[in-house]
C-alpha cells in the first residue's frame, strides 16, 4: 500500500488500437490512479506493447478521450511501464526501442507483482 492508504494497481492492458475503446479505458484507468497516488504499473501484452514504442506507439482517435499519448506519459514519469518477454521478443523489441523508463519481465515477475499484498489487478 502507498502512504495514501491506496491499493497498489497492476494494469494488464493486452490490446492496442484494434480495440481502441478498451485500450484507452486502461492507460485513463492507469493515469487516473497514478494521480490520485497510487502504485502503478502497466504491463503490456500482445499488440499492446507498441504504446511503449515512442515512433510506433497507436493513435487512438477516440470522441471525448484524452489522447493515449498524455496518458502514456502520465504513467511513464509516475509510474511503470512492463513488457511481456516473449510479446517484445515476438516483435524484436528491447529495452532500447521503448519509452525512457519501460522494461521487459517475464511472467513470473507479472505473477509475483499481482500477487503481492496490497494490489488490485486489472486485466482489459
Amino acid at each position: 500500500m502507498t502512504d495514501g492508504g491506496l491499493r497498489s494497481l497492476v494494469v494488464k492492458l493486452t490490446c492496442g488500437a484494434e480495440a481502441a475503446e478498451r485500450a484507452n479505458q486502461a492507460w485513463t484507468v492507469a493515469a487516473l490512479a497514478v494521480a490520485a497516488g497510487a502504485d502503478v504499473t502497466v504491463w503490456l501484452t500482445g499488440e499492446g506493447v507498441w504504446f511503449a514504442v515512442p515512433d510506433r506507439a497507436p493513435v487512438l482517435d477516440l470522441p471525448h478521450a484524452t489522447p493515449v499519448a498524455d496518458l502514456v506519459a502520465t504513467v511513464a514519469e509516475g509510474g511503470r511501464i512492463v513488457l511481456c518477454t516473449q510479446c517484445a521478443a515476438r516483435r524484436d523489441l528491447t529495452v532500447d526501442d521503448l519509452v525512457v523508463g519501460a522494461t521487459i519481465a517475464g511472467a513470473a515477475s507479472f505473477v509475483e507483482a499481482v500477487l503481492a499484498d496490497g494490489v488490485q489487478a486489472l486485466v482489459y
